[in-house]
């Protein structure tokens, strides 16, 4: 019985002052039950109470003891008190005892109260617990149990509220909230308490106390699965890095607390530092081996950091995969991890169906991986990086976008020249942009973080080579010359020059007439002449317009056929403008031969693009008004040198005089000073179908050389570009309600192509339709189809895996719903007429 006696007196005295405050009226006896509840929470040598009778009520009374407080929290004797004394004595019992306790009856309080004068009060004793450490009293005291004492439900709740403390007070004080609740301002100081709770373990291992991180290890966890790895780790990682540099007790109280981390919260914990810390060394004396006892921490580093997230940074990868390389016990991951980045670079339908910015990411973690090999590490696997580079390079190269091309390029020029295949290098020629120069920079170590490697094999940049080029030929010249003293015997100085002062350069006229540069560039093998044609075709054809339409379609063949087998300078751009100008002048003959061509035998797809940039560029000029004031092209000569007196001209001297006057007259307001334009016929209009339908007869008929569906879909996306573009410029027209018919039905078959390209010019075709054909054609002619069509739109706005096409589509359900929305409306107000 002798050992119940603390508790009985414990529970005996608790009792007493909780009827005192219930039923005195003398401000005494208050402030004597609250001196002896203070009284079990003084742990000084003055203490009136026994450590025995101090463990009692912390552990069965002291939340009893807050939460009557609360419950008395518009008491008479409360409002009776002073500032001094309720803040000594009342919210004193908040900001002593067993922090956990008080922080959970504080949360409680804040839960339940509405906005009044006893909110503030918890309001400002929260605030006061928070600034004043109680936080880091909260996670020490958890520390120095080595077994938890609580219930694993009291201790989910708790870690809840620590978490959720920002979200809690704002959604009861709104506007109002403190500046300290405010999440950025919490989770910093939530991460400064846990940095000193880290220092006590250290200083208590150091002194011989074992300590537990299970609580902080799961506090971490928690705050870091509900998106604030961000400003924790922004002030631990430094510190954690500084710290574990020297002291190999905190590296060992990183590697413990990293290894209590729950599992379920082991992937936001390592993604949030991998992103804080500064490099490789300092994320592995944080984390020490983690990924090798660790199997989820294994597949975050090694598998999800590098191949199913990229959303990071290159420095990410830089970290992680130099990690990987700096212990041998962790080498065999990263040889690992290089065999699983050569995979997925090189898999064909990783190409065709992962968004580029993913292939970007994993492009440059291959080159990195690569770099970080030793050359031991490379012969072994010599074979795989071949294999990977052939077949990952046709797959690159075989897209229609650039960017993967140039990306497949880099990589294929950067492995070839880590391998040092027989000394022979590949080399491609590309722009080089900064994707690309970034690539490039990946294969050169950063000190301090990488170690550094040798040249490979006398690899030189081209700049170096342009650089020591120059000098090198000096060098030898003059070594050439000190050693062949002979040399100037052999010399021409006594031979007088001839005398060539009255010769006269011989210059070749340019071509007068259409026809003779038809003949010449038939004919001829004279390369001035072909170029002089060339450079004059395009305007001789628009000067002359009934000379032009007599041999417009022989003149667009033999233009069509025609290679560049004279390096003219410009030559893809005047062949180009000559047969625009043939289709302007000529429309209907040069349009049906164009399409016809397209699909015929014996072409290359370098010359059916050319049509479709033909007939693009004709269906623009066409759908513009015409300008009167035409400038003739290069190379055009005019029909007189002379210049026009101005006498001739009767409405010379009328303009003279109007601009003098509009320049003297002083006028208080100012309308438009030009007349409105012209009203002009549209000429694409009435011949848009020729452009149009004949390029959808016989898209799936294949052929030896050229198949639409099939292989050649770099020519089916610019097709399909290219009907949309007529689409959108056949808006107003009779026929646009029957083209947009056609055309949805054309793309219709095609629109979950592998190729982004093609999805692309297929969002881009729809687009032209909804912004072309009537808002009531979309009703009456599309009725059937639009809710197909909306329906795939919502899914390739959620789900493509390119972003141009996610784009597009959002775009296209906007054009949808607006003319849907305009067309409603104009049938309500017919109605209401009605």
């Amino acid at each position: 019985m002798d050992s119940l006696a603390p508790h009985t007196e414990v529970r005996v005295a608790v009792a007493q002052c909780f009827r005192t405050l219930s039923t005195s009226t003398e401000p005494e006896d208050i402030i004597s039950s609250l001196q002896t509840l203070h009284s079990f929470l003084d742990e000084g040598p003055e203490s009136r109470s026994t450590p025995d009778q101090r463990a009692e009520f912390s552990r069965a009374h002291f939340t009893r003891t807050l939460q009557f407080l609360l419950s008395n929290i518009q008491a008479d004797w409360l409002l009776g008190l002073s500032a001094a004394q309720r803040t000594d004595l009342w919210d004193g019992l908040f900001l002593r005892g067993p922090p956990e306790q008080a922080l959970l009856v504080l949360m409680e309080g804040i839960s339940e109260l509405k906005a009044s004068t006893s909110l503030d009060l918890l309001i400002s004793i929260t605030e006061r617990f928070l600034l004043s450490g109680r936080l880091a009293a909260l996670l020490w005291s958890s520390c120095l149990q080595t077994a938890p004492s609580d219930s694993p439900q009291l201790r989910e709740t708790l870690l809840a509220r620590i978490v959720a403390l920002p979200d809690l007070t704002a959604n009861r004080l709104h506007l109002k909230n403190k500046p300290c609740f405010c999440p950025q301002q919490y989770f910093t100081l939530l991460a400064s308490e846990m940095l000193t709770a880290l220092e006590r373990t250290c200083q208590a291992l150091k002194d011989g106390t074992d300590c537990s991180l299970i609580f902080v290890a799961q506090t971490l966890g928690k705050v870091c699965v509900q998106g604030h790895s961000g400003p924790v780790f922004a002030v631990m990682a430094p510190r954690l890095s500084v710290c574990t540099r020297s002291d190999m007790v905190w590296q060992r109280v990183c590697w413990k607390l990293l290894q209590n981390v729950p599992q379920r919260w082991m992937e936001s914990v390592l993604t949030g530092l991998v992103q804080a810390v500064r490099g490789p060394e300092a994320f592995g004396r944080i984390i020490g081996n983690l990924v090798l006892t660790n199997k989820k921490a294994q597949y975050v580093v090694t598998h999800k950091l590098l191949l199913l997230q990229y959303k990071y940074e290159t420095q990410v990868l830089r970290t992680v995969l130099g990690y990987l390389a700096a212990d041998r016990e962790r080498r065999p991951l990263l040889l690992q991890v290089l065999r699983a980045l050569s995979q997925a670079w090189a898999n064909p339908s990783a190409v065709k169906h992962t968004p580029l910015e993913q292939q970007l990411y994993v492009s440059k973690a291959l080159l990195l991986s690569v770099n970080l090999l030793r050359d031991a590490e490379l012969q072994e696997l010599r074979s795989e990086l071949l294999q990977c580079m052939l077949g990952g390079m046709q797959s690159h190269l075989d897209s229609s976008v650039v960017r993967i091309r140039h990306m497949g390029m880099v990589v294929g020029e950067c492995l070839s020249a880590r391998m040092d295949l027989n000394n022979t290098k590949l080399k491609f020629e590309y722009d080089q942009d900064e994707e690309t120069l970034e690539l490039l920079s990946l294969m050169t170590p950063i000190s301090g973080e990488e170690p550094e490697e040798e040249p490979e094999n006398g690899v030189t940049s081209p700049q170096e080579t342009s650089e020591t080029t120059p000098s090198t030929q000096n060098a030898s010249s003059q070594n050439k010359s000190k050693s062949d003293p002979g040399s100037d015997l052999d010399s021409d100085d006594e031979f007088s020059p001839y005398d060539m002062s009255a010769d006269q350069e011989m210059t070749k006229e340019s071509p007068r007439y259409l026809r003779d540069c038809l003949e010449t560039l038939i004919s001829s093998e004279d390369s001035v002449r072909v170029e002089l044609s060339l450079r004059v075709a395009e305007g001789l054809v628009r000067k002359n317009v009934f000379a032009a339409r007599e041999i417009s379609v022989q003149l667009t063949k033999v233009l069509l056929h025609t290679e560049d087998k004279y390096s003219i300078r410009g030559f893809l751009s005047l062949r180009q403008t000559t047969m625009v100008a043939l289709t302007v002048t000529d429309c209907i003959p040069v349009t049906q031969y164009l399409t016809t061509e397209f699909y015929s035998m014996n072409y290359g797809l370098r010359q059916r693009l050319d049509i479709l940039e033909v007939l693009a560029l004709a269906a623009q000029e066409l759908s513009k008004p015409i300008s009167e004031e035409r400038s003739p092209s290069v190379g055009v000569s005019s029909c007189t040198d002379l210049t026009p007196y101005p006498g001739d001209n009767p409405v010379h001297w009328r303009q003279v005089v109007e601009r003098r006057i509009q320049s003297k007259t002083k006028r208080l307001t100012k309308g438009a000073t030009q007349p409105p334009a012209k009203a002009t016929p549209n000429r694409y209009a009435p011949v848009a179908g020729h452009f149009f339908f004949p390029l959808l007869s016989n898209y799936d008929k294949p052929q030896v050389t050229f198949d639409l569906l099939g292989g050649d879909h770099l020519v089916l996306g610019r097709l399909i570009h290219t009907l949309g573009l007529f689409m959108h410029l056949a808006v107003n027209a009779p026929v646009a309600a029957q083209m947009g018919r056609a055309l949805l039905d054309f793309v219709w078959a095609v629109r979950y192509h592998v190729d982004q390209m093609v999805r692309r010019g297929v969002l881009f075709a729809v687009c032209s339709v909804f912004l072309s054909m009537p808002s009531q054609n979309l009703l009456v002619d599309l009725n059937e189809q639009l809710f197909e069509t909306r329906t795939w739109l919502a899914d390739v706005a959620e789900g493509d895996p390119d972003e141009d096409c996610r784009n597009l589509a959002i775009q296209s359900l906007v054009l949808l719903d607006k003319s849907l929305k305009k067309q409603l409306q104009d049938q309500q107000a017919l109605g209401m007429e009605t």
